[in-house]
């Protein structure tokens, strides 16, 4: 079998606790191809998040490991780029600052200070913010926010780009905005993505495949769904097709049926 582009091998995790060790995640095998969006879906608790930090090198794995690229990721670095559901952006900094952060850390040295400027206005223009440049974060809505932070995230130029829940906060037409942008970008620059979401509708629209969490403690992938839906997607034409209804069909009744809703 051909090396994966992103393995995740017989990943799990334990948290020490006051009642002794917590095993979060346990076999987890996942394989991602060069330039594919996938999405992990799950109730709360289920470790999605456990598994994106693994990924990006917040966490150490207590077993099994994770290989991007040929490479053993055993700590955070620029090439697994982090968009949280908080932007996270520096409220003192414009928009356009907040970008240029991120690459004078990766590309000092390596860009002239025009290759960096004109490299941030590109990575702007991608996700339709050029006009904001010079605003603070205090001066632009949440949708705009979460623009800036996948700014900062793509202008990295990392080899896999990690969403956790990154729409999670904002209003229903927002939301949809940012989803057809991001279907924009990945459509573009052919980006490896893994996207945390609870939306069983976004993780159709967005992904090639969807990866279902079981419940914890000890959880791991339950099933993975291939989306075989041809791209570009346009979310209106997708209501009335048949496919479409299927597999989102198929995630409700994994959650809702074979991974019964853990109590609260």
């Amino acid at each position: 079998m051909a090396n994966a582009y992103l393995e995740l091998t017989d990943v799990g995790i334990d948290f020490p606790t006051d009642k002794g060790l917590f095993c979060a995640l346990q076999n987890v095998n996942l394989r991602l191809d060069k330039g594919e969006f996938v999405s992990l879906i799950g109730h709360s608790g289920c470790g999605k998040s456990t598994v994106l930090n693994i990924v990006a090198g917040l966490y150490r794995a207590t077993s099994g490991g994770v290989i991007l690229d040929g490479r053993e990721v055993d700590e955070p670095g620029p090439e697994r780029a982090v968009v949280f559901q908080n932007h996270s952006l520096l409220p003192w900094l414009t928009c356009y600052e907040n970008v240029e952060l991120a690459v004078r850390q990766v590309f000092r040295g390596r860009k002239s200070k025009a290759e960096m400027r004109a490299w941030i206005e590109h990575n702007l223009e991608l996700v339709h913010m050029t006009h904001a440049r010079g605003k603070r974060p205090s001066e632009i809505s949440g949708g705009m926010k979460q623009r800036i932070g996948i700014a900062r995230a793509l202008a990295m130029q990392p080899k896999v780009l990690l969403m956790d829940e990154p729409f999670g906060a904002l209003d229903a037409l927002t939301r949809a905005h940012l989803q057809d942008s991001l279907m924009e970008i990945h459509a573009e620059l052919g980006n490896t993505v893994i996207m945390i979401t609870h939306d069983v509708d976004e993780a159709v629209l967005l992904s090639d495949r969807i990866v279902m969490m079981t419940n914890g403690p000890a959880a791991t992938v339950g099933d993975i769904l291939h989306v075989e839906l041809a791209r570009p997607r346009e979310r209106m034409a997708l209501a009335h097709d048949a496919r479409y209804h299927e597999y989102r069909a198929a995630v409700l009744e994994f959650l809702y049926q074979r991974q019964q809703r853990p109590a609260a």
